[in-house]
């Protein structure tokens, strides 16, 4: 295991990296304490996952990880110190050293959780595909994975800021219904990119098609309904990582997820007036329920668009994380999480939902129904029209 770890060409790096490691704050291994102790399976398990690390976690982080291996397996260090001149076995040995009278179980556990760290900060679609994955790889418009018990849901139009399109609409429920009946306890939503999601794409308000505006806006109608009772009716956890900005429906059906983390950098902006639109995502209910009527009010009815910060004041967002390290914190508790017992998680979760499951139903039903009215009226018309000159002197 050393010689994989420590295959490093320059000694005077690993010399310069041992430096820097020791004037650094100790690693956050997030253990609990004597509660926590990882069995021996799990330890090596640990091992196992190292040699399948795609991506090199440093020359600090690979020192933290060997003296914890020897610490776990041979206890405190009691060989000679080496030479001055031997800098990478001295550079090992001072790492080991300095666990001082750890126990073996301790350094375990933290041997187990860094390198938990380590595979979480992988991100799940960089990953070799599994069988289950390639049954999904049929999608057009999302990146579909299932590995570690959690399903992800990527939309995939990162030049388009991963806006809804008719596809695109149909390819989420297509994969909600997937994600209901698989084998997975987590379900996430993200996005590929910069941005979460724009809302709907433009194209669904300039592709009248030869049905004519009236029954094009039926249409979409049933599509929206449809589309909002799929998370309705989602039987298990629903996780949103909102890795950047979010608009319109991407936002509003937030309020119908379990937990929602979010980067620094996102965004939340429902423009439904500004649009002479009204809104939809159950928003109307789950909104002033969230936040208070007045507060949703300010961002339902006049626009105005929430930072991460404010969002996670008002409830509608669970968590902020620095964005440097969004996706390493995020997902290793995720990770966490997609340990529990799936049909647990997932038989409270409809216990919670079931209380109001009726109610949304109907809110869903009747936000369409005036929706319908809105894209037929002639100020919603002119709205549109306005936005997309707007647009197009941009």
């Amino acid at each position: 295991m050393a010689a994989a770890l420590f295959a490093w060409p320059q000694r005077l790096q690993l010399f310069r990296a041992l430096r820097l490691a020791q004037s650094l704050p100790a690693i956050n291994l997030n253990v609990t304490g004597a509660a926590m102790v990882a069995t021996e399976a799990e330890f090596d398990n640990a091992k196992d996952k190292v040699k399948t690390l795609k991506n090199d976690p440093g020359n600090e982080v690979k020192l933290k990880m060997y003296a914890l291996f020897k610490q776990a397996t041979q206890g405190p260090c009691s060989s000679p110190k080496p030479s001055m001149l031997d800098f990478v076995n001295k550079a090992k040995w001072e790492a080991w050293n300095s666990l001082g009278k750890t126990s073996k179980e301790e350094a375990r556990q933290k041997y187990v959780d860094l390198v938990q760290t380590l595979d979480s900060t992988e991100v799940p679609q960089q990953r070799k595909a599994t069988a289950t994955e390639d049954v999904k790889s049929s999608f057009q418009t999302l990146i579909v994975t299932t590995e570690n018990n959690i399903t992800t849901i990527m939309l995939n139009r990162p030049a388009k800021k991963n806006a809804i399109s008719f596809t695109m609409y149909e390819e989420i429920m297509k994969a909600l219904e997937q994600a209901a009946k698989d084998d997975s306890a987590l379900t996430v939503f993200t996005g590929k990119g910069d941005h979460y999601c724009s809302g709907n794409d433009l194209s669904n308000f300039t592709d009248i098609g030869p049905e004519g505006m009236e029954q094009k806006s039926k249409n979409s109608g049933g599509l929206l309904k449809r589309y909002i009772s799929h998370y309705i009716d989602f039987p298990k956890p629903l996780i949103g990582v909102i890795n950047g900005p979010a608009v319109g429906v991407a936002v509003t059906v937030l309020g119908l997820f379990d937990i929602v983390y979010s980067t620094d950098k996102a965004t939340f902006h429902t423009p439904f007036s500004q649009l002479g639109q009204s809104p939809e995502g159950c928003s109307s209910y789950t909104f002033p329920k969230i936040m208070g009527t007045a507060k949703a009010n300010e961002v339902l009815l006049f626009n105005k668009i929430l930072t991460a910060a404010q969002a996670c004041e008002l409830g509608l967002v669970t968590e902020v994380f620095p964005d440097s390290t969004f996706q390493k914190e995020v997902w290793k508790r995720l990770h966490i999480y997609a340990k529990l017992p799936k049909n647990s998680l997932a038989l409270s979760k409809q216990l919670i939902r079931g209380v109001e499951k009726e109610t949304l139903h109907a809110v869903n039903a009747q936000e369409c129904e005036r929706l319908v009215e809105r894209w037929l009226s002639e100020d919603c018309m002119s709205a549109i029209m306005n936005f997309f000159e707007k647009k197009s002197k941009l």
